[in-house]
């Protein structure tokens, strides 16, 4: 198993070079930190991480939880690592300080997930589901949920769960029939069925309190006719004991990745006593679930950037040290094989992982960046981040995801015929991430967001203000000679994205929106691609820049090895969007045109 799951010399010039964690903590909402203080915070969880999850990374994945007697029973060591959780502030770190959070910026929390995802993705699941759910408590809840639920869900003794799929609905949340009837005595009664629940069941706490969707009795169709519940496991009575909430699991799904962490099929009311208590107003639940959704979608690109990660570093480790065939220039195969980094092709795969592993790295935090300053400020500065945040958050959720279950495969081919085998890790790692582009909406579903909605949110404002960004920092850019031609390679692509986008809309009104939204998806492969190439021209210059000024923050290698994924990113990612440009102008629908029955 290879020791290295992530580059501390990456994240650290993320955190001190792209997007400086010394800005944040000039804003009033972060003026207890400093730059030193979380550095602290990022060591700890590189430590947690080292010595606590990575060990039994092999572990749960070969033992999946199971059922027994009506409960799910997970590894044995997820209970002292909630506890520890718990303990050490890390379920807590978000959350402001009347809570007893350190109030740390969302970059950090991020940062912190990526590390403890790419050691052991199964672990950091349950913390922060947690984190998340008493979130929303914490925004929407009235004193009495705040007061029972958040000390213990904070403490790690408590588990959050996210419940909002249901046999009949998954993406269509508008379509769940899950139902809470109103009683006198303050709670609703809750009945029906969700799956997919993550963590909805397990051993390693004592309650499991489920954030939930359903419909009230009478509510209008639609989503506007949801409501938010807190619905426990067992719920707390006026004496402090626990009874249970009529909240059975049906069964434990058995995926092909993450196996530390169960997935549950649950039923509730079976025996009519399921209660659930309003969060926030009836019919207004799904903009409540809005917030703990965001936040995930950006956490789900953070935890497939993760796992590209350890991949990367697995398979970089395998091409250093195994040996294999010959350079092509060398015919006497009586010479010493080579290592499989001496081969180009090889070399090509380990430039894509990196690529797309610290491409996609500094896209998340760029949105986390984003979201720090859109809670920190006021006025038209706070109403201009969090636009840009709406509008990045798509490409967020969906490149890495996207990228990392080709970035996985790359690393297994690097291993051959044993990386197909349980004897490496490189498998593992390609099971694992599987999930991201299903995980908090499948890929369409934020295609049609960003081609639906977010380009053109408040008149594309939100569009225009990321390109007046892009185009500063292709100016920018343009200072250095080797970075030039990227430069103005990727101002020309984004001028047929605009045009693009402008001629979508054309289909829009004369085709209807159906077929306006039926490339959505690559639309938003394309400005994922452009996107991710504006984030690596950043760093290319950011690059350029510390090499002018002597620095030696950073090694020569690391430097150099950062301007060689740039070559590689605008050299062999970025021409693949000229395809996509030539098919989202095509006038053939073959989509549409191949009707039910003709697909045989």
């Amino acid at each position: 198993m290879s020791a290295q799951f992530y580059s501390k010399e990456n994240l650290r010039f993320m955190l001190h070079e792209m997007f400086p964690i010394a800005e944040l903590c000039k804003l009033d909402l972060f003026k207890d930190h400093t730059p030193e203080s979380l550095d602290m915070i990022i060591d700890a969880a590189a430590t947690l991480s080292e010595q606590q999850l990575r060990p039994i990374l092999v572990e749960m994945d070969s033992k999946p939880p199971y059922i027994e007697n009506g409960r799910v029973k997970v590894h044995p060591k997820m209970r002292e690592i909630m506890q520890q959780f718990g303990r050490d502030g890390w379920i807590s770190m978000s959350a402001p300080h009347e809570y007893g959070g350190l109030q740390v910026p969302f970059t950090i929390v991020q940062a912190v997930g990526f590390i403890m995802a790419a050691a052991n993705y199964s672990p950091m699941v349950y913390g922060f589901l947690t984190t998340g759910a008493a979130h929303l408590i914490e925004s929407f809840g009235t004193k009495e949920l705040k007061d029972t639920y958040i000390p213990k869900m904070y403490a790690g003794e408590w588990q959050g769960t996210m419940a909002l799929s249901e046999p009949g609905a998954g993406s269509s949340l508008s379509d769940i029939v899950t139902t809470a009837t109103r009683t006198e005595h303050g709670h609703y009664l809750i009945k029906g069925q969700k799956v997919f629940i993550s963590c909805g069941d397990s051993d390693a706490v004592d309650n499991i309190v489920h954030l939930m969707l359903a419909r009230i009795e009478g509510a209008p169709a639609g989503t506007k006719g949801i409501s938010l519940f807190v619905v426990p496991r067992l719920r707390p009575e006026a004496d402090g004991s626990l009874t249970f909430n009529d909240v059975n699991t049906a069964g434990v799904f058995h995926k092909m990745g993450y196996h530390g962490a169960p997935i549950a099929h649950l039923m509730m009311g079976e025996n009519n006593d399921c209660r659930g208590y309003l969060v926030g107003e009836e019919h207004k639940g799904l903009s409540y679930m809005f917030q703990m959704m965001n936040e995930a979608r950006i956490g789900v690109g953070c935890n497939a950037t993760s796992i590209s990660s350890a991949a990367y570093y697995n398979a970089l480790e395998y091409a250093n040290v195994r040996t294999q065939g010959r350079k092509v220039t060398e015919k006497d195969p009586s010479k010493p094989q080579v290592a499989l980094i001496e081969h180009a092709d090889v070399r090509r795969l380990l430039l894509f992982q990196k690529a797309v592993t610290e491409g996609s790295l500094s896209l998340v935090l760029e949105a986390c960046s984003r979201y720090d300053r859109w809670m920190a400020s006021e006025g038209q500065e706070k109403e201009n981040n969090h636009m840009l945040l709406e509008l990045l958050t798509p490409m967020v959720k969906s490149y890495p995801a996207e990228m990392s279950i080709l970035s996985t495969s790359a690393g297994l081919q690097i291993f051959g015929g044993y990386g197909y085998t349980k004897e490496f890790l490189a498998e593992l790692f390609f099971r694992e991430t599987r999930i991201h582009t299903i995980h908090e909406g499948a890929t369409a579903i934020h295609g049609m967001d960003l081609l639906g909605r977010k380009v053109m949110m408040k008149n594309g404002m939100a569009t225009m203000l990321l390109m007046q960004e892009v185009m500063t920092d292709i100016q920018n850019a343009q200072q250095y000679d080797d970075l030039k031609p990227y430069a103005i390679a990727l101002g020309d692509k984004l001028m047929k994205l605009q045009e693009i986008t402008m001629h979508l809309i054309g289909v829009a009104q004369a085709e209807g929106p159906e077929a306006y939204l039926s490339d959505a998806t690559l639309y938003l492969e394309l400005f994922g691609i452009l996107t991710v190439g504006w984030q690596w021209l950043k760093q290319g210059a950011k690059v350029e820049e510390l090499k002018r000024s002597g620095s030696r923050s950073y090694s020569p290698e690391f430097l150099q090895s950062k301007l060689h994924a740039v070559q590689y990113f605008f050299e062999y990612e970025v021409p693949k969007a000229d395809g996509l440009i030539v098919r989202l102008k095509s006038t053939n629908r073959v989509t549409l045109s191949a009707v039910r029955g003709e697909i045989v």
